[in-house]
């Protein structure tokens, strides 16, 4: 059986100075290729989100890829969930594909189960194997540039559930992840602390916000890099509390039961 045609290509380079753009020009002539003036982190997808011509968009970064039919199955489960807004694949990592723990965590998914979605509900994602529906993407105004890369996920997992759009794992979508191994643990770490607190603090109902401030202070006793995100995110603590917009009573909800699952 032939595979499905292949989609369009889409490559967004945070201002690389390796002399990627020029190779991957060189070598992928067909493929759409937009170089940015700034490392933008995350919100350099949102720059390929909008230079799509598609319904749905499948994000792949630098050290992950899909498997053949992965990205067929995802269409397919868009086309049948009109409220269907990001789609999170299985993901394998390594070159044993050892399950990534995120996507156990989504197959034991605590919140209720949704009729037509294609699989556990969710309330957050891993961006290396998500697919989103480029109009729920664009409404909610795509990942915000301030978190970088590092927890970017979870707001906007959440502006989408708040705009009443569903996310959903599916199993059956493979996506596969080499981390690289000369990246900084300890500048990811600092990130996903500043970010963690800056979610809450946008999105959280106070008293999950509140929980979440406690967990990551107590990580910062222990941890230099989490004490640095920590630092830098009470040092705009004014201005993220100027933005913040507590979850309706449902969404609040939800949030709850998550955070019960993961013992907090």
């Amino acid at each position: 059986m032939a595979l499905p045609e292949r989609p369009p290509l889409i490559v967004v380079d945070n201002a690389s100075t390796g002399g990627t753009t020029e190779a991957v020009a060189r070598a992928f002539p067909q493929v759409r290729l937009h170089r940015l003036d700034v490392n933008a982190g995350a919100a350099g997808r949102n720059v390929g989100v909008e230079l799509a011509a598609t319904p749905y968009v499948a994000f792949s970064d630098d050290d992950s890829w899909w498997e053949p039919w992965a990205l067929a199955r995802g269409v397919a489960y868009f086309d049948a969930a009109p409220r269907l807004g990001l789609l999170n694949g299985r993901i394998l990592i390594g070159p044993d594909d050892r399950l990534d723990p995120v996507c156990r965590e989504m197959r034991s998914s605590p919140l209720p189960a949704e009729p037509g979605l294609p699989g556990p509900a969710i309330l957050g994602f891993v961006a290396c194997g998500a697919i989103v529906r480029r109009e729920a993407f664009l409404q909610v105004g795509g990942f915000d540039a301030r978190l970088g890369v590092g927890g970017e996920e979870e707001l906007l997992a959440i502006d989408l559930e708040e705009a009443g759009w569903r996310l959903a794992y599916a199993d059956d979508v493979v996506a596969h992840h080499h981390p690289s191994t000369s990246r900084d643990p300890a500048e990811r770490r600092r990130r996903l602390a500043r970010n963690a607190l800056w979610t809450a603090w946008l999105r959280y109902p106070a008293g999950s916000a509140w929980r979440q401030t406690l967990q990551t202070a107590m990580l910062a006793c222990t941890d230099d890099a989490a004490r640095a995100g920590f630092v830098q995110a009470l040092s705009e603590l004014g201005s993220i509390l100027d933005e913040r917009r507590p979850p309706a009573t449902e969404l609040a909800q939800r949030l709850r039961l998550l955070e019960i699952a993961r013992g907090r």
